[in-house]
């Protein structure tokens, strides 16, 4: 008996452009369509009955705008998503040219700016500076970070008053105790230990104070704002996870790469598995050298765990491309600027650098010309809490790792390549000459807004292949396989092939030519029979070989397909194929 005609009109046209929107698009009640020139009154009747019929709505005619199309009034508003699958179908429609919400505009609200109460926040020009900051204040507006966590890959932290409301337990990567200056190897205490050398230690012909470099980087990411209390994070309601990777003589790539892996919540032998993972990791260090590989594995596996990986460009005012990770795939490269918002004295640049931050220059005999963030009296072990000013690459990449961390507060599904994009695209001209140095100055307001504004463009290749997939498993549910079917298959300008196939436990027997009434051989069967499986199994080649157009209609009963068109490209003409499955009887 026949098992059903009901028709599934779940369609889409691969090659129907997707293209993000640049703004939140609110709700609406009425749609616009444009019906073609040459439609016909009984064809465009006709398709406004199928809409009714076939997909539920009940509309009326509201009026007919300037070019010509048409606007209808729905009984109730719909979502943007609604609306998008709703003229999916449309398009289909050979009558239809176009199809667009008739969305109901406001006029756009900028948050307010926030200002926190930290007294040292007038010293932070580059939060605030109109020329050469970077917007924080208007950016604050929208979010503080709140729920962000940004790894601090670096010498480690200490628990200065002003971080500790922000500070997560992080670990310390340092696998050889002379490095590490703390009598041990790996373990769960981040503390910096210090990284002060004597005259003669790791090639120095002087003694070097600590630095308390990791301190100062966590301040500008996530100092506590609003607490009254020194200065502001850049995100100043995020969470700072320290990573130490760096010692006395610096740190070894081998340990980097662990703390980047770790820092993402990836897995590294020995070491228990991060808690508390970060989507943004910052690494405001790094050396003269190729990017090897077992750097460039790290920042993969991270970038798989939906991390954002911020990488200081270097002070050798050289080329980045010299310095590694800043000539790694995949990463942020950040050059630095200056007080007056041009190339930093000391700053790298080139080709590999994405956009610049402030980083500060104090060769004008200013210190306040730098960066102020939290520190420590400490000249080789810590002492008490103090705040200083630093400059270099190393400065402005934080403020990059704390606006991502703003962007991922404001919209937690970006991925990496569009927080990259969207960082290049929203930062600002130089207000003074900084060649090589990307696409611009960081602007953490138009950054946010532009997370909070971005809708990820529709893939029409998933929507065709999520749309196979979930009627092949409705077909599969029947648990068919017995059955006689029509099958009507055309291959460019030939004439249609019409076969009534018939299939035994999900494999073709016998077929017959329609139009000569003759059996089909062995041969022809094999070579033009195909079971209802082999037909699912045609379009998905041709959905994940981004044909031009695929075009698909499934029974809505039983989910197999009814009628596809396939073209691979529209500039050939023997190249398309169109399957019609008809007659589906149950043996």
């Amino acid at each position: 008996m026949a098992i059903s005609t009901a028709v599934s009109t779940q369609t889409v046209l691969a090659n129907v452009p997707h293209a993000p929107s640049s703004t939140a698009q609110p709700d609406t009640d009425q749609l616009i369509i444009r019906f073609r020139d040459n439609a016909s009154s009984v064809a465009v009747d006709k398709a406004l009955s199928r809409l009714r019929t076939e997909k539920g709505e009940k509309f009326t005619y509201a009026k007919t705008t300037h070019d010509k199309a048409d606007v209808f009034r729905f009984e109730k508003r719909k979502k943007k998503a609604d609306w998008d699958k709703l003229s999916v179908w449309l398009k289909q429609l050979p009558e239809v040219e176009y199809v667009e919400p008739d969305f109901i505009m406001n006029r756009m609200e900028v948050p307010a700016p926030v200002t926190p109460n930290d007294p040292y926040l007038s010293y932070q020009w580059s939060l605030l500076d109109a020329v050469s900051g970077i917007h924080a204040e208007q950016a604050w507006g929208y979010t503080a970070g709140q729920g962000s966590v940004v790894a601090v890959v670096d010498t480690g932290v200490l628990p200065h008053v002003d971080l500790l409301p922000n500070l997560l337990a992080g670990y310390d990567m340092i696998a050889d105790a002379a490095v590490g200056n703390d009598g041990n190897g790996r373990d769960s205490d981040a503390t910096d230990a210090g990284d002060y050398v004597l005259a003669g230690e790791c090639g120095s012909s002087t003694a070097i104070n600590s630095s308390w470099h990791g301190t100062h980087v966590a301040g500008t990411i996530a100092a506590a704002g609003n607490n009254a209390e020194g200065i502001a994070g850049v995100a100043y309601a995020a969470k700072a996870l320290p990573v130490r990777v760096l010692g006395k003589c610096g740190g070894y790539t081998s340990d980097i790469a662990a703390g980047v892996i770790w820092a993402a919540g990836g897995t590294v032998s020995g070491v228990p598995v991060n808690p508390n993972p970060a989507r943004v990791i910052n690494l405001s260090l790094g050396g003269a050298s190729a990017c090897g590989s077992t750097m460039q594995n790290a920042i993969n596996a991270a970038r798989s765990k939906n991390a954002v990986v911020v990488v200081a460009a270097g002070n050798s005012n050289t080329d980045a491309s010299q310095f590694s990770p800043a000539n790694c795939a995949g990463v942020v490269t950040v050059a630095a600027t200056g007080k007056n918002g041009g190339r930093a004295y000391y700053s790298n640049y080139g080709n590999i650098v994405d956009l610049a931050a402030p980083g500060g220059s104090m060769n004008t005999g200013i210190a306040a010309d730098g960066i102020v963030s939290t520190l420590n009296t400490g000249t080789q072990t810590a002492l008490a809490d103090t705040y200083k000013y630093y400059q270099g690459t190393s400065m402005a990449t934080p403020h990059v790792s704390g606006v991502v961390a703003l962007m991922l507060a404001a919209k937690p599904t970006l991925t990496p390549d569009q927080v990259e994009s969207l960082l290049k695209s929203s930062a600002r001209a130089f207000p003074q000459p900084c060649a090589s140095c990307g696409t611009g100055l960081l602007d953490a307001a138009a950054a946010v807004q532009a997370a909070v504004n971005f809708t990820a463009p529709v893939d029409p290749y998933a929507v065709l292949l999520s749309d196979l997939k979930k009627n092949r498993d409705l077909w599969r549910a029947q648990n068919l396989l017995n059955y006689t079917y029509v099958l009507e298959q055309k291959t460019g300008t030939s004439a249609a092939l019409r076969l009534k196939l018939t299939v035994k436990a999900g494999v073709l027997t016998e077929g017959v030519n329609l139009a000569s009434n003759k059996k089909l051989s062995a041969r022809d069967l094999k070579a033009k029979g195909k079971t209802i499986e082999q037909l699912f199994t045609q379009i998905e080649t041709a959905i994940n070989s981004k044909y031009a157009i695929v075009k698909t209609a499934y029974d809505a009963a039983l989910g197999y397909p009814l009628d596809s068109f396939l073209d691979k490209s529209t500039s050939i003409t023997s190249d398309n194929v169109s399957l019609k499955a008809s007659s589906l009887t149950k043996l």
